[in-house]
C-alpha cells in the first residue's frame, strides 16, 4: 500500500487504485481517484466503478499507486462504499494463492468469496419495501422519481435507475433510501443492512426493592388483574434470564401485546428494542463437565506433543470414538490463548447438528456461516468475524473466506469428504487443503479428523510430514457394531427377498421396532427409479440438454434429470413404439420409502435426500424428529452417512452396496470403504451394540471384508501399490481440462488441437482428451483431458504457468470461439 508522510497532504496528488473486480478476467483494472475521495481510499475497501460501457461494479482495492496505466486511460472510481475495509490485507494474500493454485483469476475468488450482500452491480435489483412507512411528501425529487418509477414497474436494476435519473452515480441515492427503509436491495450495498428486532421487557428500576413490588402487585391485582398477571410471570422469569423477551412474556403469562403496553405506558414496565443475531435467539449457558477417556487423554496429548514440531496433525479415530470432545478441548486452550479457531465440516446440513453441541461450550462466541443462510446473515457473520465477535467459526467450505485476523486453530471434521471439494463455478478448490495453506499464513495449527482419512493425508501421515494420533476403541467402551453380509442372489434364488429387502434384513428391522428402536437404511440414490424402459422397443426417455436418461420421481410424477434439472410429464405409452408395455429398472429412496410404508404400514418413515432437504429447516427438522423418536426408519442417500450420533439407532441396512462397488474410478474402493464403514458407524452408538446389514451380490468382495474387520490399513497397503504403479495421487497431482463446446465436431477439433500443444511440453504426462461418462451436460459437450506429473523433481508452479500460457494463447485463436475450458486442479 502507498505509504505518505504524516506531514504530506494527499489532497491533491493524483492516485490511482488497483482494483479487484468479481469477474473472471486475468488482471486487476486500474482507476483514478477523485481528488475528495484521495484521504478515504484504502486497501480491502469496497469501490464501485464502471467496467465497460455502461455496468457498474463493486470492486475491492488491491493496491494504492500513483502510477497510470500505461495501455489505456484510467476512469474515474465513482464512490468508496466502507468506512474501513471488509477485506484484510491476509485474506486478499490467500485469494491470490487460490487463483494461482487453481488455476483460475482473482475475481473469480473474489466472486465466490464475498457475501451477495457485499457485492453491486448494475443488475442488482430494486424494489420498493412492502414494510417500509414513508411520507412522499418528505421525499427529495430524485427519491421522489424512484418510487414513482416503482410504482409502475415493481423491480428496477441500478442500471434502469442510472437511466431514470439522467447520472452514473445513483449509489447514495439508493443508500439513503434504504436506510430510511423505502427500497429494499436484493444485493445491499453496504453493511448497514436492516436488523432483526427484537423486544425485550425490564422492570422499572423504582419497583427494585421487594415492598414496593408487593405493593404494585396488589394494586394491580385489584384493578387490572391481567396486568398483575403479566407483572407475575415477569418475576419468575426474570429468576433465570437476565433478558425477558417479549414473546416469552406473552407466552409464559397468557396476556396481549395491550397489556403489556399498558404497562409500559404506567411506567411499570420499560420496553426496549434490541438489534438480534439472525443465527441464534436462545442463551445457552457455558460450561465443560465432560471427562475425557484414558484413551482420549491420551490422544490429546500426543496431539499436542506433534504440534510442537508438526503444523498439522491427522487424527484416525474410528466412529464415536469421541473426536469431538477432543477438539472442544483443543478449541479451548486456543481461545485461551486468544486465539480465532475455524472448525470446518463437509456439509451446510451437518453444521445444525454439531452446532447444538459446541454452543454448550462456547455460547455465543461461536458462528456458522454457510451459503443455506440468507445475504443478511452471511454479511453479519462476515462482520462478527472482522471485529472479534466471534472467537469460533463453525462452517462449511466458504468459510475459509471469512477476514480472520489472529487464526491460531484449524478443525477440518470428516477431512476425507468430496463435499469439501467445490466442483462449479471456479475457483474450484479443496477447502481441506485450502485452510492448510489459510492456517500457515497464520501460524495456527491444523487438526483433519476422520474415521477414513483420504489416502492422500493418511499417506502425509505416514511418511512424516503430518503427525498422526489414532484413537482405536468408541468412546464408553462402546462394541463397533456387529456386521452381516447377505448375498442378494442367494436371497433371490431361495425366493426369500421381498422387494429389495432380504429376509435377514427385514427380521433385523422388525426386531428393532418391537424394541422402540430405530433403523436408517442407505441407497445412494434418490428418486423412485432411475430408468423407464419400454419392453417392446427399449426406448428410454432422455434429457434434452444432457447425455443421461431421467430419473422417475413418484412424489412429482415427473421425469426428471439429476445434471441440468429439466424435467417432463412422466410417460404412460412409448413415443416411439406406441406401447404400453414401461417398467421401472431399478431404485432410488422414494422406491425404498414407498416399499416400506406397503412392507411395514404401521411404522413411521421418513426419507433424507436433496429433494427432501432443500427448505432451509428440513434437515434440522428431519434430525430432530429422529432424535425425538417420531421417526421409526430413516431411509437417506449418503446424507445419513456423516456424523449422525443417535442413541436409538441400533440397524443400518446397506440395501446395495454394489452401486458404490462398481463405479469406474481409481478411487471407487477407497469411497466404497469409506461410504460403507462411515453409514456402519451410525449404529450402536451410546452404550448399545448395533447391528449392519450389508446386501450385496458380491459378498466376497475385498472391500466388503475390509469394512466387516474395521481393517483400513490393510485397505491402505492395497491400493497403494496400486496409485504408485498407476501414477495416481498421492505419488502424482492430477490436473483436469474439461473443454466444453456446443458443436461436437468442432469439440473434437479444439481438444485435439489443445492437447497436442499440451504434448509438446509435457509428453506422454498428457491422457486423452476422452469423453468424460456423461459427455453432454447443459446442452455443452465435453472432453477431458488428463495431465498427471510426479510430485518430486517437477515445479508445479511452472508447470501451471506453462498450462495458463497454453490456454491463453488457444484462446486467442479463431479455432476457440465459442469454446470453453475449465481447468480443475486436483479433481478429485
Amino acid at each position: 500500500m502507498l505509504e505518505f508522510a504524516e506531514n504530506q497532504s494527499t489532497d491533491r496528488v493524483t492516485l490511482f487504485v488497483n482494483v479487484i473486480l468479481p469477474l473472471a478476467i486475468s488482471r486487476l483494472y486500474t482507476y483514478r481517484v477523485p481528488f475528495e475521495l484521495n484521504n478515504v481510499v484504502a486497501v480491502g475497501k469496497r469501490v464501485v466503478v464502471q467496467f465497460g460501457k455502461s455496468k457498474l461494479y463493486t470492486a475491492v482495492i488491491d493496491e494504492i499507486t500513483t502510477i497510470a496505466p500505461e495501455k489505456y486511460e484510467a476512469k474515474y472510481l465513482m464512490e468508496v462504499l466502507d468506512d474501513r475495509p471488509v477485506v484484510t490485507s491476509q485474506q486478499l494474500d490467500f485469494w491470490k494463492w487460490l487463483a494461482d493454485y487453481y488455476l483460475c483469476n482473482t475475481g473469480e475468488v473474489m466472486a465466490a468469496a464475498l457475501p451477495a450482500a457485499l457485492k453491486l452491480a448494475s443488475e442488482t435489483r430494486i424494489m420498493l419495501n412492502p414494510d417500509g412507512n414513508f411520507d412522499r411528501s418528505l421525499l427529495h425529487d430524485k427519491e421522489y422519481l424512484i418510487v414513482d418509477a416503482l410504482d409502475i414497474q415493481p423491480i428496477l436494476s441500478v442500471s434502469d435507475i442510472v437511466k431514470l435519473l439522467g447520472q452514473k452515480i445513483v449509489m447514495p441515492v439508493l443508500k439513503s433510501m434504504f436506510d430510511k427503509n423505502i427500497i429494499h436491495i436484493s444485493e445491499e450495498v453496504s453493511e448497514r443492512y436492516k436488523p432483526r428486532k427484537r423486544s425485550y421487557i425490564k422492570l422499572n428500576p423504582l419497583y427494585n426493592e421487594a415492598d414496593m413490588r408487593r405493593e404494585l402487585f396488589v394494586e394491580l391485582e385489584r384493578r387490572a388483574p391481567k396486568q398483575a398477571d403479566a407483572l407475575l410471570a415477569y418475576l419468575k422469569l426474570s429468576r433465570n434470564q437476565s433478558l425477558v423477551s417479549k414473546n416469552d412474556l406473552m407466552e409464559e403469562s397468557g396476556v396481549s401485546a395491550a397489556v403489556l403496553k399498558a404497562l409500559s405506558e404506567k411506567e411499570v414496565f420499560i420496553i426496549e428494542e434490541r438489534n438480534v443475531s439472525r443465527l441464534y435467539y436462545d442463551e445457552f449457558e457455558m460450561g465443560a463437565n465432560f471427562e475425557l477417556s484414558p484413551a482420549q487423554s491420551n490422544a490429546l496429548d500426543e496431539i499436542r506433543d506433534h504440534f510442537i514440531q508438526k503444523d498439522v496433525v491427522l487424527l484416525h479415530g474410528v466412529t464415536s470414538s469421541g473426536k469431538t470432545e477432543l477438539y472442544i478441548r483443543l478449541v479451548e486452550e486456543a481461545l485461551h490463548n486468544g486465539k480465532q479457531v475455524l472448525y470446518l465440516l463437509p456439509e451446510i446440513a451437518l453444521t445444525t447438528h454439531v452446532i447444538e453441541r459446541l454452543r454448550k461450550y462456547f455460547g455465543n462466541d461461536i458462528g456458522v456461516y454457510h451459503s443455506r443462510f440468507s445475504d443478511n446473515e452471511r454479511v453479519e457473520v462476515w462482520q462478527k468475524v472482522l471485529n472479534h465477535e466471534y472467537k469460533v467459526v463453525l462452517g462449511a467450505r466458504s468459510s475459509v473466506f471469512l477476514p480472520f485476523d489472529d487464526l491460531g486453530l484449524v478443525i477440518v471434521d470428516e477431512e476425507h469428504e468430496t463435499s469439501y471439494k467445490q466442483f462449479d463455478p471456479a475457483p474450484r478448490y479443496n477447502a481441506r487443503d485450502a485452510a492448510i495453506y489459510l492456517a500457515g499464513k497464520y501460524q495456527a495449527k491444523v487438526i483433519l479428523g476422520s474415521a477414513t482419512p483420504s489416502f492422500e493425508s493418511y499417506f502425509n501421515a505416514r511418511t512424516g510430514k503430518y503427525g498422526l494420533t489414532e484413537l482405536t476403541e468408541r468412546f464408553g467402551g462402546v462394541s463397533l457394531p456387529e456386521i452381516e453380509v447377505v448375498s442378494i442372489a442367494e436371497e433371490i434364488k431361495r425366493k426369500v427377498i421381498q422387494s429389495h429387502f432380504t429376509s435377514v434384513l427385514m427380521t433385523d428391522i422388525q426386531t428393532a421396532l418391537s424394541n422402540k428402536e430405530q433403523v436408517i437404511l442407505f441407497q445412494n440414490r434418490r428418486g423412485y427409479a432411475p430408468v423407464l424402459i419400454c419392453r417392446v422397443c427399449a426406448f428410454t426417455p432422455k434429457c434434452i440438454n444432457c447425455d443421461v436418461s431421467l430419473t422417475y420421481h413418484k412424489s412429482s410424477s415427473h421425469l426428471h434429470c439429476h445434471y441440468c434439472g429439466y424435467k417432463e410429464d412422466n410417460i404412460n405409452v412409448c413415443p416411439a413404439c406406441g406401447s404400453t408395455h414401461l417398467e421401472y429398472k431399478g431404485f432410488g429412496t422414494e422406491k425404498i420409502e414407498d416399499d416400506l410404508q406397503v412392507l411395514i404400514p404401521d411404522s413411521r418413515i421418513a426419507r433424507m435426500d436433496l429433494d427432501t432437504t432443500r427448505a432451509r429447516n428440513a434437515y434440522q427438522n428431519l434430525l430432530n424428529d429422529l432424535e425425538e423418536k417420531r421417526i421409526d426408519i430413516l431411509v437417506g442417500t449418503q446424507m445419513v452417512a456423516k456424523g449422525l450420533d443417535f442413541a436409538d439407532v441400533t440397524v443400518i441396512g446397506i440395501i446395495n452396496a454394489d452401486s458404490l462397488l462398481k463405479y469406474p474410478d481409481y478411487r471407487a474402493n477407497e469411497r466404497s470403504y469409506q461410504m460403507l464403514a462411515q453409514v456402519s458407524g451410525r449404529a450402536g452408538r451410546r452404550g448399545k451394540q448395533g447391528k449392519v446389514v450389508i446386501q450385496t451380490y458380491n459378498p466376497q468382495h475385498r472391500v466388503i471384508d475390509q469394512v466387516i474387520r474395521n481393517d483400513y490399513k490393510d485397505l491402505y497397503l492395497t491400493e497403494i501399490d496400486e496409485r504408485k504403479n498407476f501414477k495416481y495421487p498421492p505419488f502424482y497431482r492430477i490436473i483436469n481440462l474439461d473443454i466444453k463446446h456446443k458443436d461436437a465436431d468442432k469439440l473434437y477439433q479444439q481438444a485435439e488441437y489443445l492437447a497436442i500443444e499440451l504434448r509438446k511440453h509435457f509428453g506422454d504426462r498428457v491422457i486423452g482428451p476422452e469423453y468424460p461418462l456423461v459427455g453432454r451436460i447443459r446442452n455443452f459437450y465435453i472432453k477431458s483431458i488428463m495431465l498427471k506429473f510426479e510430485k518430486d523433481g517437477v515445479s508445479i508452479v511452472k508447470v501451471k504457468s506453462v498450462i495458463r500460457d497454453i490456454i491463453v494463447q488457444f484462446q486467442t485463436t479463431p479455432l476457440s470461439k465459442g469454446c470453453i475450458v475449465q481447468p480443475d486442479v486436483d479433481p478429485y
